[in-house]
């Protein structure tokens, strides 16, 4: 499609949770497709809600996964400013206008008058009122108030509001490039508040009037504002400006790890997983949370993971890095039906990730958490011991935390296997093996490996008569790299203190 322009447009009231993540990727993923313009635009109309360092996260949680806007506050653009809070002064003039053509009318209800309505409904056993045709003409408002009352309310200040006027029995038709025709009936909305009374337009009416002078050609965003799109059909059609209405595209639901029901960031809470990009932090401490890079996940593997929540490609590959997802996306391919939020998955990509990534690179990712815990060691070796446990970890800080041994002394020994076959009578053959090694000239994997089967060889003993000891005196735990590779990295002198000091473990762990 020529000149392909969309938009994410989140509201800056807390931390981004994951599912509006996955919204900016597929608005991305198109873009990027169709050679089109990505754009960031920050919905802060509800001031009530603003709450301070909310957009620099979005900001920051974009840059992380290379979600990079082509147009948005922080690269400026042909069609900005991209922050609603400074587009204000252009939303009235399109309220008025709706007002002017007969489509919108003057609410001047107080908030205090709206209560006390919806309290006689609720005593009548109505407990969702709405204000829609059936009770406008029982308001105070432009339509049953003299027209020269209301032009004297208006010139002394009286607040008010201004409210779409939506007909009465009809059909409002779109459709949804997921879920194919959708259809509303206009009795079923109501009359939403399209200019608040401080001035500032509600989410229906800027987001309208900004996505037709952003020139936006398609609008993807969750299910949840799919009944809301029926008033944004209605505002394009009294505005004039159908010819330029966007093609429409709702996603599916991300849900629960149980499959029922959304899933909430109280979920993340709950279960001790990440919903967020980024670690968020709150002066109340059930509103702070830790993000899937503060978990050690790669973006690239969340990336690969967030685009499975609700599309697939059609094929049997699992793998897609941010260029390849760009190429085989299609919007044709995303479900109707809810994904499941499955947190095994999300740790099976990241750990494949790990894996195929580079030394390289994942020293960049490991070196700072080494500096954050005061571990000190050369970049080579850090890049050794990254070779050694890549394939044992599932997140970055796993190199420190399952393989802790290699930068610092064992915590414990693993008791099972040492109950089950040590003898302590075997301690002096183990001592002489521990002087054999440390005698080696070449303190290498290889003729470490050699001098151990030739004392093997010697004593009539096999791999699982010696190597469970050595493993366990080195880590502490039958689990880790490879025993040989492990000493040569340690350095003999290291291994050498180590094992001298489990042998003496192992006699009071037999004995005890």
């Amino acid at each position: 499609m020529e000149n392909c322009r969309v938009r994410f447009a989140p509201s800056p009231t807390g931390a981004l949770h994951i599912g509006g993540v996955r919204t900016a990727l597929y608005n991305y993923l198109l873009a990027k497709k169709l050679g089109g313009t990505f754009i960031l635009r920050i919905e802060d109309t509800d001031q009530t809600r603003y709450v301070p360092g909310a957009e620099d996260y979005i900001m920051e949680a974009l840059a992380w996964l290379d979600i990079t806007p082509d147009e948005g506050p922080s690269v400026g653009g042909d069609y900005g400013p991209y922050r609603q809070s400074e587009r204000k002064t252009m939303y009235k003039e399109y309220a008025l206008k709706l007002v002017e053509n007969g489509h919108a009318y003057y609410a001047f209800d107080t908030p205090e008058e709206l209560d006390t309505r919806r309290n006689e409904e609720k005593a009548k056993g109505n407990h969702s009122f709405k204000y829609d045709h059936s009770v406008r003409d029982q308001m105070r408002n432009s339509l049953t108030i003299a027209e020269d009352e209301v032009k004297s309310m208006l010139d002394a200040g009286t607040p008010y509001t201004i409210r779409l006027m939506v007909p009465t029995d009809e059909r409002v038709a779109f459709n949804d490039n997921i879920r194919s025709d959708v259809q509303f009936s206009s009795n079923e909305l109501d009359d939403k508040v399209m200019l608040k009374a401080d001035g500032m337009p509600t989410y229906h009416l800027a987001n309208v009037v900004d996505d037709y002078l952003m020139k936006i050609t398609h609008v993807i965003r969750g299910e949840e504002w799919l009944p809301s799109t029926a008033h944004h059909v209605l505002l394009y059609k009294y505005l004039g400006w159908e010819d330029s209405m966007p093609q429409f595209a709702h996603l599916p639901l991300i849900l629960k790890p149980t499959g029922n029901g959304k899933l909430s960031k109280r979920d993340g809470a709950k279960l001790g997983i990440p919903v967020f990009p980024l670690s968020w932090n709150s002066d109340k401490p059930e509103d702070s949370f830790k993000g899937f890079r503060d978990f050690g996940f790669l973006p690239e593997a969340v990336l690969n993971f967030l685009a499975f929540l609700g599309w697939n490609p059609g094929t049997e590959e699992e793998f897609f890095r941010l260029e390849e997802l760009v190429e085989a996306f299609d919007l044709n391919k995303v479900s109707k039906g809810g994904a499941r939020f499955d947190f095994d998955k999300a740790k099976w990509f990241n750990q494949q990730y790990i894996i195929n990534s580079s030394n390289a690179d994942l020293l960049k990712l490991v070196k700072p958490l080494t500096e954050a815990k005061g571990i000190e060691c050369s970049d080579a070796y850090l890049g050794q011991c990254i070779e050694l446990m890549k394939e044992r970890v599932q997140f970055l800080p796993d190199f420190l935390e399952v393989g802790y041994y290699l930068f610092e002394k064992v915590r414990n020994y693993e008791e099972k296997p040492i109950r089950k076959k040590w003898k302590p009578e075997q301690k002096g053959i183990f001592e002489k093996l521990l002087a054999d090694m440390v005698a080696l000239e070449n303190f290498d994997a290889a003729s470490i490996e050699n001098t151990i089967k030739a004392f093997m060889e010697a004593h009539g003993l096999g791999f699982g008569n010696v190597l469970p000891f050595l493993r366990i005196g080195m880590a502490g735990t039958m689990k880790g790299p490879g025993v040989f590779e492990m000493m040569e990295l340690l350095g003999k002198s290291e291994v050498n203190e180590r094992m001298t000091a489990a042998y003496s473990a192992f006699d009071g762990i037999k004995g005890a």
